[in-house]
């Protein structure tokens, strides 16, 4: 571009002046209409780009916002954690896909304009939106890399900015908006965007199919269980479930269609078992290591899922333990790191009394076991999660002496990374492992020593988990949201 050249103007769509609103469901429907005037002009003017002339404008399109104002402070119900402000002032955030959020969009503005008697503003933000979010959804059109067009992308288009995509808020960093307003939600929307842009890569499915209870596991014999699992449900008439959806947005309605086989696996192979109000079940696939955990958890936070929980394989620390048995974590020793910027090691990661007494009854109810015969199969205790999957390698002395001054009962790579970012980004969270290995006691991970293993606890151990999701499925959302994970000053959206 000539440096010269005299500033190009700044075209943008025509939109409605923010307008107060008193009930929720037509918020949202005006958030849904500023939304797609924003995409429908950013997705035509690049698309006449891409294909004519350069531009002789700078096309710019704002995020729709909702925007909050109390002058007094509200006798809260001291139980709920969510739905209120914490004193009075302005409150504001961007909105990104309200077609996508739009049963939580409403769950959440209900309760505030119930719990401070106040309406909410609705109108077009002054963020703008990058070009790349706006045609995500519209798989006709793809947005080349900087330097594959005739003219920079960024001198006429807003493209995505760090500034606004940043986890500063979940992180109690102090962040205000730049008018001085405070957040109203976790997450920008720039934010959000480009967490369901990092989904739909590493999952292979898109963000509209995940449910509102997530499964991590770190193997993919759990995958075939589920799907198995799956198919059942959906013959049951009276299951409640209504798809099953695999990686590339593959979806099933009965338990008789068949799925052919994936040529190209995601990094993290994800899969949803649906019902119509987004309350079943996606079980993801993360693999091996806290890493992994991270990024999953990091992206999927901004879905805002009701709880997850994670059901993988971990090496026993104590010699009374038996490969199968289950260990329910309700303390965590963190040696990951991946999360010592953003959480310090010094904060405790609580257990969660709903999630615990969910998985602990899960657990009786598939295996009839219960009170001190529970005992023989399951374990409460300190699961340590670290980052060196071969730690057995080197000198042991200092790990161990670390696990036994924790009372550690079993290791791990991912729960503790996925506890801890349950807790920092406020989604309830909770561990049920699996014991498949003894390292400390002679009893290695080796192929032919675990192949039984493997082939009968994989299905209970799956079942468990799946049943705890059902039964925190029938919880209210202001028992299982739980106070434990909320600051002195939250965001009034959960």
């Amino acid at each position: 571009m000539n440096q010269n050249a005299a500033p190009l103007t700044i075209e943008t769509p025509s939109a409605p002046d923010a307008e107060l609103f008193s009930d929720a469901a037509a918020a949202v429907d005006r958030l849904e209409d500023l939304y797609r005037s924003a995409t429908r002009y950013l997705t035509e003017r690049f698309s006449e780009a891409a294909t004519g002339a350069v531009p002789h404008a700078r096309h710019r399109a704002f995020y729709p916002e909702i925007r909050v104002r109390t002058t007094s402070f509200a006798a809260m119900d001291s139980r709920l954690s969510f739905g209120h402000v914490s004193k009075p002032g302005s409150y504001s955030t961007t909105i990104t896909r309200p077609d996508l959020f739009r049963n939580y969009l409403i769950q959440q503005i209900t309760q505030i304009i119930r719990n401070h008697g106040v309406s909410v503003s609705i109108g077009p933000s002054e963020v703008p939106m990058p070009v790349h979010f706006a045609v995500a959804n519209d798989e006709s059109i793809t947005i080349p890399q900087e330097g594959a067009m005739d003219y920079p992308l960024r001198d006429y288009f807003d493209v995505p900015d760090l500034a606004t995509t940043h986890d500063n808020i979940v992180n109690g960093s102090g962040y205000l908006n730049e008018d001085g307003s405070g957040p109203l939600a976790p997450f920008t929307a720039q934010r959000v965007d480009y967490s369901l842009a990092r989904l739909s890569h590493y999952t292979a499915t898109d963000a509209t199919h995940f449910q509102n209870h997530v499964l991590f596991t770190n193997y993919q014999f759990y995958v075939s269980e589920f799907e198995a699992y799956a198919r059942a449900q959906l013959d049951d008439p009276n299951s409640g479930y209504t798809s099953f959806v695999s990686t590339g947005n593959v979806e099933i309605f009965d338990g008789q269609t068949p799925i052919a086989p994936t040529t190209k696996m995601p990094q993290m192979p994800t899969y949803h078992l649906k019902r119509a109000d987004g309350s079943g079940v996606t079980l993801v696939n993360i693999g091996v290591g806290p890493s992994n955990a991270k990024t999953a958890t990091d992206h999927i936070a901004v879905l805002r899922p009701h709880a997850w929980i994670m059901v993988g394989h971990c090496a026993g620390l104590r010699n009374s333990q038996r490969l199968g048995d289950f260990v329910l974590a309700h303390a965590y020793l963190r040696e990951d790191h991946v999360l010592d910027a953003d959480l310090p090691v010094w904060v405790p990661i609580p257990a969660l009394a709903e999630i615990q007494t969910s998985l602990e009854g899960a657990v009786a109810d598939i295996t009839q076991l219960e009170g001190y015969e529970l005992k023989r199969i399951m374990r409460t205790g300190t699961v340590a999660t670290i980052d060196n999957r071969n730690w057995e390698l080197r000198d042991q002395s200092g790990p161990v002496q670390r696990l036994s001054q924790s009372r550690a009962v079993a290791l791990d790579m991912e729960s503790a990374t996925i506890a801890a970012n349950g807790f920092r980004f406020r989604v309830p969270y909770g561990t049920l492992l699996c014991v498949s290995d003894k390292p400390l006691h002679g009893e290695l991970k080796l192929p032919g020593m675990a192949s039984d293993f493997y082939t009968s606890q994989v299905a209970r151990h799956l079942l468990i988990g799946i049943r705890a999701m059902e039964t925190l499925r029938e919880m209210p959302i202001e028992r299982i949201h739980s106070r434990k994970l909320r600051s002195f000053e939250e965001t009034a959206f959960l």
